[in-house]
Order: structure tokens, then sequence, then C-alpha cells
């Protein structure tokens, strides 16, 4: 196999996502965020639901148990989002049969002998289980499903935790690698920002002086971490840390290391769509904090999002898209008001990874040093998605949740010259923690 061939034997490996793909496979090992508990009603309508390539629908009984199943009906195949939601299950509309959460078939009124051949029928149906108003979906091996990754934002009281959903239009590799690129920040989302327009205690005065950090990777136990480095006038270390975990998550560090607990899935719809769940710590600190004069930071805007619709890819789809090139304000961008004319900073992301196609040819790229933790994220799934096609080998996280406990992202002001690993150790026994 030639390099060229190699690299896009590498790339469908990584970002496709289907029942019988390698990467699926990966994915179907984990409990993945789904949607928002608030989009089910008891005894309401079902809820159209793509997820890793399958069509589902979603639904929740009157008593208030949650269902997540394969849309079409095992009968004839006619799609269970019309059916009637009603006291022992989904009923389909075109020949009533009616099925529980667990997919089995509980009545088919249109038999003579229906409660024989009732048995015999049964439709792929999920596990489901709810958080925090979230539910979470697992899609693997009924008999090998998981505990639930102990990720510590979802350790926070009731109401201490802000949830955003957003709808990305492209492959969910290429979204998740915007929370692991450390350099773009310098650019993309601060580029217009000079030193002294910050505070002189700012931080992120140390991003804007020098747009090129020395990047440092290494594989955790939860994924792989980077620490980007800079030194400060009086000698010592602005350090910002990150982290991508198993399967589907990151953290970047959009705050104070000692309170940011914050993370991200990037959990494929299908190979082109990915719904991006953001949890935030609401008592955390804030990564774009008040300008010197007192304004906030040009291009912070809050997330607009259209009226869900009960499509395929109806939910939680931005106003700024790239049907209307993202709102993009030239002339914003001709003065520097916003290096890049665009609102929002998750927004100024989206139209970036958009941008570059629904996949991704990375056949294509030149990958430089600052690429490093990109490089390194790419290869660590690569193995663990192939080690368990190969000899069923689990890939981290999945046997041992607690992995995900010790992963935090951040930034710091440290003096001295331990290594960043060590820094790491001695900050996260600082932190502060929740569930402890």
């Amino acid at each position: 196999m030639n390099a060229k061939a190699s690299q896009q034997k590498d790339n469908d490996d990584l970002t496709r996502v289907g029942p019988d793909t390698v990467m699926g496979a990966l994915m179907r090992r984990y409990w993945l965020p789904a949607m928002q508990s608030s989009e089910l009603e008891a005894g309401g309508a079902p809820v159209r639901l793509l997820l890793l390539g399958e069509k589902l629908v979603a639904w929740r009984s009157p008593q208030g148990s949650v269902g997540v199943m394969d849309h079409r009906c095992p009968h004839r195949n006619a799609s269970l989002f019309f059916g009637r939601n009603e006291e022992d299950g989904l009923r389909c509309i075109y020949h009533g049969w009616q099925f529980n959460v667990e997919g089995r078939c509980v009545e088919v009124p249109n038999i003579p002998t229906g409660d024989d051949f009732k048995t015999r029928v049964k439709t792929t149906a999920y596990q489901a289980y709810e958080r925090h108003g979230i539910v979470w979906v697992y899609m693997g091996d009924p008999a090998m499903a998981p505990p639930v990754p102990k990720i510590e934002v979802m350790d926070a009281e009731e109401g201490d935790l802000e949830i955003e959903f957003a709808l990305r239009e492209c492959n969910w590799m290429q979204a998740l690698e915007g929370d692991i690129d450390t350099s773009h920040l310098g650019f993309l989302h601060v580029g217009n920002i000079e030193p002294d327009d910050l505070l002189p205690d700012d931080p992120m005065r140390y991003v804007v002086a020098n747009r090129a950090p020395r990047l440092e990777v290494a594989e955790a136990p939860w994924g792989t971490t980077y620490c980007a480095t800079k030194r400060t006038p009086s000698g010592g270390r602005y350090l910002r840390y990150a982290n991508f975990m198993f399967p589907c998550w990151t953290q970047a560090p959009q705050g104070q290391f000692e309170n940011n607990l914050f993370s991200r899935a990037w959990v494929p719809m299908d190979d082109t769509h990915t719904m991006s769940i953001t949890l935030l710590w609401k008592k955390r600190g804030n990564l774009f904090r008040t300008m010197a004069n007192g304004e906030p930071l040009p291009g912070v805007a809050p997330l607009a999002l259209l009226p869900n619709t009960s499509d395929w890819l109806g939910r939680f789809r931005c106003v700024q898209n790239p049907r209307n090139d993202y709102l993009i304000d030239r002339e914003a961008q001709r003065s520097n008001r916003i290096f890049s004319g665009i609102e929002n900073i998750g927004m100024q992301d989206q139209a970036v990874t958009e941008s570059m196609g629904p996949i991704t040819d990375r056949t294509r790229e030149q990958l430089a040093p600052s690429d490093l933790m990109i490089a390194r994220t790419r290869r660590r799934l690569l193995q663990a998605a192939r080690a368990l096609a190969a000899d069923g080998t689990q890939p981290p996280g999945v046997d041992d949740p607690f992995v995900y406990r010790m992963a935090r992202s951040g930034d710091m002001m440290v003096e001295g010259e331990a290594s960043w690993q060590e820094t790491y150790e001695t900050k996260i026994r600082e932190a502060v923690r929740l569930g402890e």
C-alpha cells in the first residue's frame, strides 16, 4: 500500500462510524450523550434520533421510561416515528404492532394467533439512562454494557451544570480536532487583540504576546493530553492544558485549571454530522475575560439556535450556518474589530471546520509541529479501534470509568522548572474536586 492509500485508509477508519466500521465498533463500547431529556414528553410524540449512522426513534412512555429503537417497524419497515405512544408501548400506525421500551413486541392485533406470534418478534432497541437532563444511549452488546463514565463535571450539583447542544455539519473527528488545536486561539479567536488591550493580570496576555506556543504531548489513561508553554517576564511559565478523552470527548483550557470543570462530547450522528454537547460547571472560571477598557471581548456573543424541527437533522441547528456564510461581517474583519468577522467563539470554530468539507481529505494536509496533539490523538484512536477489531482489546475508559476523573484542562501561572507532567500531578491534587 502506497503512502497516499495508507493515509486514505487511516482517514476512512477514523471517520466512518456505521455498525460495520472499526471506529463505529469502538464508539459502541461506550455510553454516549445523545439528546436532552426535555425533548421527550411522557406519553408524547417520538423524536427522530440519528446516532452513529443509525436512524432511530426516541420516546418516553406514559410511565416516564425512555425507549430508543430502530425507527423501522420490523413488520414492513414503516417508520415508528408516526407511532402512537400508548400505555403498553409504541404502536405502529400501519398494522397496530406494538413495542415496549426494550424493543419487545407486546401486541400484533392484525393476526388471529397474535399472542403466539408476538413472542418471536423483537426490534433493535438500545439501553438509555438519564442524568442532568441528558439522555445517554449505549448501542453495544447489552451483555457488555460498561459503567457510566466518571467525567468529573457530571458530579456537579443539580442546577450547577450548564449544558449546550449544537449541530455541526461535518465529520465528528474534524470537529473534535478544533478543540485540541491550541495555536488557533491566538488567531481565529483573539487575532485582533494585543497585550495592552487586556488587564495586566489577564493570562490571555501571554497568548496574544506569543502566538506560537511550545507544545508538549503525551498519551494518558483517558486518551491524550497536551501542555502549551510560554515564558512570563518574571521568568515563570504560563501553561495551558487540554485533553482528548475516549471515545469523543475534549477538555479545552477555557478557564483556570483549579476550577475549570468543562467537558465537550463530539457525538457522531453519522459520517458527516456531529452533535456538540458541552457541559460547563457554572462556578468555573472564564477564558474570555473583560478587556482593559471594561468592554467584553469582541466576537464573544451568545449562541443562537433555530427552532427544532422533526427532521433527522432538525435538532439544535445554528442560526449562523454555511447557507448564510455564518453571518460573517466583512467590515468587522477589515477594521480588525473581530479577527474572523464572525460573532460567537463556537461559530468561528464551526465555520472553519465545516469549510473543510463534510469529511476533510487528510491526504492533502501538511501537518506542522503545532499539530502534534492532533497527530497523536489520531494515532491513539486508530490504535485502539484496530486493536479492538483485531483481538477484542477493550479501549481506554470502558472497564475503568474512573480514569476520566484525573483529566482536567485549564491555564495556570507557575514558577520553577518542574516538568509539565509533574506540575499537572501537583496541581490536580490542589484543584477543586467535585464528588469527593
